[in-house]
């Protein structure tokens, strides 16, 4: 057998026999298998990033108001000392209420607790009267974040002394004894 024919042969085996297309069909499904897994991974390291990108701006976010808070405290302490003046008898939108006490007038109050006890010492609140009530007689809307706003308020003037809770969420004014 001479060398040409050696190659002949090989390859009509070769083509004839079909084992190099199982060969090379093989080779396909690793590479696609393997390219699958390498696009997962960079699919994985992609959301990471982009996590690790967030967490950096809120860090960057956070680092940046205390190097402002700093600023203002250092302002703050090299300027020159500032009085501070005493509380005048009428009160302030957003101030606290002060507990009440003896001869107290009810311009202490911040306005809206003003407002507050006046509808609750008016005509119609002397029965007591329910947050949704005191939110009509006040002109505000009876909704749910306005009666609530209003039951903390109209708490806070129980506790300090300005009015009564004479049943759960049903508030009046102090009956205060004339002389």
């Amino acid at each position: 057998m001479n060398c040409r024919s050696w190659r002949e042969r090989w390859a009509w085996f070769i083509r004839s026999s079909g084992w190099w297309r199982s060969l090379v069909a093989s080779v396909l499904g690793l590479l696609e298998a393997r390219e699958k897994r390498v696009r997962e991974e960079i699919a994985r390291l992609r959301e990471e990033a982009e996590r690790v990108q967030a967490a950096l701006g809120e860090a960057e976010a956070v680092l940046q108001r205390l190097m402002d808070a700093r600023v203002t405290v250092t302002e703050v302490l090299a300027g020159p000392p500032s009085v501070v003046a005493e509380p005048t008898g009428s009160a302030v939108a957003g101030s606290p209420v002060p507990r009440r006490e003896t001869g107290m007038p009810a311009t202490a109050l911040a306005p809206d607790y003003q407002r507050i006890l006046s509808v609750l010492e008016s005509e119609a609140g002397r029965e007591g009267m329910r947050c949704q009530q005191l939110a009509v007689a006040l002109g505000l809307e009876a909704v749910p974040a306005k009666v609530e706003g209003l039951r903390s308020k109209a708490k806070r003037l129980v506790e300090r002394g300005w009015a009564l809770q004479v049943r759960p969420g049903v508030f009046t004014a102090l009956a205060v004894p004339t002389v």
